[in-house]
């Protein structure tokens, strides 16, 4: 059975359809990206997944549990986690702070919150800025963070908004490695991201949106040679590189 199901969902807002009739599966274990122009509809998407909206029609199913009315914190507490496009810390408390924000997910006492944040500070390569107040660290360690804080949540399927966005070469190459990290960890791995040499060397699966439909899915290498996809998104990748 797949981890997630997501069964002719629809959302739209004032009239606009933002994700109209969404059919996909995502199975445990693996990492499924999702792709297509900026308006696509692959945030709302995600927020429909997490519970930050209740689609107008369809179903979703996590884990063998309908979700589709569920508030965000159940739905984390079922097991699904996810970080934002844009990073969201609690500026002036430290590291190790945010990341227990997450950890009281899952533990029962202060002091049980920060072993597992400090865990899981140590997991993304932070353990030595765990005292260090997250409004001076760099946009690449935020991005890292906010990786840790999701999984102190301990995830069974994480959702990666663009984690990559704003990073240099050298640590989006890092990010690939922790994504791979985490996947080898046993969290199944759901990432929308733009830079497309990272997400086609991650995924095992990519889905392509387009004007909040479905307009391909396959391998990477299927996808990247449909001639649909080409004309409506990846041209105007290799147009913009």
């Amino acid at each position: 059975m797949p981890l997630l199901t997501v069964r002719k969902v629809t959302k739209s807002f004032s009239g606009l359809m933002a994700v109209k009739n969404i059919s996909m599966e995502i199975n445990e274990g693996e990492i499924f990206g999702l792709i297509g122009p900026n308006g696509a509809g692959k945030t709302t998407l995600f927020n429909l997944v997490s519970g930050f909206y209740l689609p107008d029609e369809g179903v979703i199913e996590f884990d063998g549990c309908e979700i589709t009315a569920f508030s965000p914190h159940l739905i984390c507490q079922k097991g699904l986690a996810r970080t934002f496009q844009i990073v969201k810390p609690f500026g002036n408390l430290t590291a190790l702070e945010n990341v227990m924000v997450g950890a009281f997910n899952r533990a029962g006492s202060y002091a049980q919150a920060a072993r597992l944040a400090l865990e899981k500070l140590t997991f993304v390569g932070l353990a030595d800025k765990k005292d260090i107040r997250v409004k001076e660290l760099t946009i690449g360690d935020q991005r890292r963070l906010e990786l840790a804080r999701a999984l102190a949540t301990q995830p069974k399927l994480l959702l990666l908004d663009e984690v990559m966005a704003g990073l240099t070469p050298s640590e989006v190459t890092e990010v690939m490695d922790l994504v791979r990290k985490i996947r080898g960890s046993g969290v199944t791995i759901f990432i929308i991201e733009h830079i497309m040499h990272a997400l086609m060397n991650l995924s095992d699966r990519v889905f392509v949106m387009h004007h909040g439909e479905k307009l391909a899915e396959g391998t990477p290498r299927e996808v990247s040679s449909d001639p649909k996809v080409i004309e409506a998104y990846l041209g105007e990748v290799a147009m913009l590189a």
